[in-house]
């Protein structure tokens, strides 16, 4: 792993691993709820997972197979790091190996002939999914199995209703950078059954998560809120109405009267569907 001072986490990348971190803090029982469903025929001893991030993943298998060891694979060696210093503080690096790798190229890295590929809000990312897929499928030992986590979409926080100025400014956010991601990442939100299939995969079982979890102001929801927002607006501003910009920034605003932070009526509503599949 490489020393810490060489590959500080860019800006853009650190808003995105605070997201990845209250996400997997805020989700930490859903994710558990998934890794215990797993149809598995037996306990993994070394799993693969596929688009690491900060480790949401891997701490959660980590946890759920006390016997297994995890390769966790990204392009980014800022998530790695960090990755890697939780680990450090788990306890657990023996039990990790980071590899650094651009999985939209041809030439993947040697991750040994995993028991378990987890992949989690990482296949949509994918330049051409079908050619990932059967990599995927080609470095499964016998028997093994994959699973496939995504989305239906970022998550929810605001009532409808909210905020009194500008009702549904949420969903209009929502809607401006989805059409956006409609074009840059076309498989979000995708059925990824017939992939699997068209890759070299049986789907033996799939399964709908739906997140609906009441926030404490201040607490871990508000900042999930508050962080996922703010990249929203980033991304979201051309599109938005100079009256719904307005509406945003005064959430957005941390000292202020209306503050994300502050709101008592903040709740994470999303879904999250996992495949579990089998070489064909």
């Amino acid at each position: 792993m490489a020393h810490t001072h060489e590959h500080p986490v860019h800006h853009d990348e650190s808003g995105q691993a605070e997201i990845l971190d209250l996400d997997a803090e805020v989700l930490a029982e859903h994710m558990a709820s998934i890794t215990a469903w797993l149809p598995l025929k037996s306990r993994p001893r070394h799993i693969v997972d596929l688009g690491c991030g900060t480790g949401a993943g891997t701490f959660a298998l980590l946890e759920r197979f006390p016997d297994a060891r995890v390769t966790a694979v990204d392009a980014s060696v800022g998530y790695l790091r960090i990755l890697h210093e939780k680990a450090c503080a788990r306890g657990v690096e023996g039990r990790v190996r980071t590899v650094q790798a651009d999985l939209d190229t041809d030439h993947w890295p040697d991750l040994g002939t995993p028991d378990l590929v987890w992949a989690s809000a990482s296949m949509h990312h994918m330049a051409d999914p079908g050619r990932a897929l059967r990599r995927v499928r080609d470095v499964l030992a016998p028997g093994g199995l994959f699973a496939l986590v995504e989305l239906a979409g970022f998550p929810r926080f605001l009532p409808a209703h909210a905020p009194a100025s500008r009702p549904g400014l949420e969903e209009r956010a929502h809607a401006a950078i989805e059409s956006l991601h409609a074009e840059h990442v076309p498989h979000r939100g995708a059925d990824w059954g017939p992939m699997l299939t068209a890759a070299g995969f049986t789907v033996e079982d799939e399964r709908t998560i739906t997140v609906n979890i009441q926030g404490e102001p201040g607490g871990a929801i508000s900042r999930y809120a508050y962080s996922s927002l703010q990249r929203i607006r980033g991304v979201a501003a051309p599109a938005l109405s100079p009256e719904d910009l307005a509406a945003l920034d005064e959430l957005l605003d941390a000292g202020g009267p209306d503050s994300l932070l502050r709101r008592a009526d903040l709740v994470v509503r999303t879904e999250r569907t996992v495949w579990a599949a089998r070489r064909a």
